[in-house]
C-alpha cells in the first residue's frame, strides 16, 4: 500500500509536470536534447570516479526522457522525426554511461579492473544489440519489445549501483556496481536472444497465415464432393 502511494504521487507530479510544459509551448525536440545532454555529463562523472552524483543526475536526466513524449502527445506535437531523434539520442545516452564506467575502471588507480573494464564493453554491444533487434524486427512485425533487460530497467540498474557505490564502507550491501556490470552483461545478451527468438516465432507464424488455404466464403457454391462413377470392362462370358 506504501509503495502503491508512492507511485500515485509521483504519477501525480509527472503528470502536473507534463501539463506545464505542454502549455508552455515547449519543444519535445528540446527536452530530448536536454536529456541527453544530461546523461553526457552524467558519463563525465562516472569516469572520474563521482558514482553517487552519477546516479543523481542519471535520475533528472530520465526524467527528461519521461517527459518529452508526453509532452508531444499532450500538446499534439508528434511527429516522425521526433520519434526516431528520441530513439537515436537514447542509444548515445545509454552509450556515454557505458564508456565512462570504461573509464573509470581503465585508469590506474586502486579501482582499476580489466574484468570491470570487459563486463562494461560487453553489457555496451549487448545493449546496442537488444535496442538494434528491436528496430529491425519491427520492420518485420508489429512489436518487439520482449525480454526482462530493457532500457528502463538498464537505468534502474544504473542508479543502484552509483548510490550504492562508497569505496570508503566494508558494508555488504554496498559498492554493488561491479554485480550490475554482470547482470547488464549477461542479461543484454539474453534479451537480445529472446528477441530474435520472438522475431523468428512471429515471422514463422506469419508466413503460415499468409500461405494456409482460404476458407469457402458464406453462401457461396460448395465444392462437388461426388464420387465420380468408375467405368469397369464388362468381363467375357466363360463358354
Amino acid at each position: 500500500m506504501f509503495g502503491a502511494s508512492i507511485g500515485r504521487g509521483a504519477g501525480r507530479i509527472i503528470t502536473a509536470m507534463v501539463a506545464a510544459l505542454a502549455r508552455s509551448s515547449i519543444n519535445p525536440n528540446l527536452l530530448t536534447v536536454t536529456g541527453v545532454s544530461t546523461n553526457v555529463l552524467c558519463g563525465l562523472l562516472f569516469g572520474f570516479g563521482y558514482f553517487f552524483w552519477a546516479g543523481i543526475i542519471l535520475i533528472v536526466a530520465n526524467l527528461f526522457d519521461m517527459l518529452d513524449g508526453q509532452v508531444a502527445r499532450l500538446s499534439g506535437r508528434v511527429t516522425r522525426f521526433g520519434g526516431f531523434l528520441d530513439s537515436s539520442l537514447d542509444r548515445l545516452s545509454d552509450m556515454v554511461v557505458f564508456v565512462g564506467l570504461m573509464v573509470f575502471y581503465a585508469r590506474d588507480t586502486e579501482f582499476h579492473s580489466t574484468l570491470n573494464v570487459f563486463l562494461a564493453g560487453a553489457a555496451l554491444m549487448g545493449s546496442v544489440m537488444v535496442s538494434y533487434a528491436s528496430a529491425r524486427a519491427e520492420s518485420l512485425i508489429p512489436k518487439c519489445d520482449v525480454g526482462f533487460l530493457r532500457r528502463p530497467e538498464r537505468v534502474v540498474l544504473f542508479i543502484i549501483g552509483a548510490l550504492t557505490t562508497h569505496p570508503e564502507s566494508s558494508n555488504p550491501f554496498l559498492n554493488r556496481m561491479p554485480a550490475v556490470l554482470w547482470i547488464l552483461a549477461v542479461g543484454s545478451y539474453w534479451t537480445f536472444a529472446h528477441r530474435m527468438y520472438h522475431t523468428w516465432r512471429e515471422v514463422k507464424r506469419s508466413e503460415a497465415a499468409s500461405t494456409a488455404p482460404a476458407a469457402p466464403t458464406a453462401g457461396g457454391p460448395e465444392p462437388d464432393r461426388r464420387a465420380s462413377p468408375q467405368v469397369t470392362p464388362k468381363a467375357s462370358a466363360s463358354h
